[in-house]
């Protein structure tokens, strides 16, 4: 059931504007911490001047790649209400929930079962599941199939490569949380007029639960 979704990847002051002040706003919205390698990775200075506004509805979500302690420390006082953390173990995931008290989404990047068996080690310290492409900066799918019948005690956010021109009704059955970034996106800028149509697509879906 689709109760929501995320818009990752904001890096400029108008966009992340319009996306709070929608009618239908995204439930989260991610900022690329630490990840120099993607083209929507923000720098600390202009990280606090994108939080620094009031975010109403929407949760802000701080994507960390295996954080060190120097980053950890330096957004720490930021409005991040989630650290959405790739490459941590569960003992490194435990010790930054309990240190810096923030909620948890633990990306899992998919390529076979082996890569969905991992759930199970982080089932004590993850607040949603993510379930990703192994592309991280690169817009990649991954075989939906492989996940299809997993059973979890928490919200299953979906990645990888989702389009706003996908039927998102195909993935009612096994994501709660839509997540999207390089599909709302032309010639590598979010594009206003492609969120609102993820926006709206998402408000029907809900609709319709």
């Amino acid at each position: 059931m689709i109760k929501g979704c995320k818009i990752c990847g904001i890096s400029d002051l108008k966009t992340l504007n319009h996306i709070v002040n929608h009618p239908y706003p995204p439930s989260y919205i991610g900022f690329i911490c630490n990840y120099k390698k993607s083209p929507r990775f923000v720098q600390l200075n202009k990280l606090k001047e994108l939080l620094n506004i009031n975010k109403k509805k929407s949760k802000f979500v701080a994507v960390l790649v295996k954080p060190d302690d120097e980053i950890l420390e330096k957004i720490k006082n930021l409005s991040f209400d989630y650290y959405q953390l790739y490459d941590c173990s569960p003992d490194e995931i435990s010790k930054i929930k309990k240190k810096y008290n923030k909620k948890i989404i633990t990306a899992f990047t998919i390529q076979d079962v082996k890569d969905v068996e991992k759930t199970n080690l982080y089932k004590d310290v993850t607040d949603i599941y993510l379930f990703d492409s192994k592309g991280y900066e690169k817009s990649m799918s991954f075989d939906h199939s492989l996940i299809k019948n997993i059973k979890l005690n928490k919200e299953i956010m979906l990645a990888g490569n989702i389009q706003i021109n996908d039927d998102l009704d195909n993935f009612r059955e096994i994501a709660d949380i839509i997540d999207i970034s390089g599909g709302l996106e032309t010639s590598g800028l979010k594009d206003i007029s492609k969120i609102e149509i993820f926006l709206n697509k998402i408000k029907n879906l809900k609709n319709e639960n």
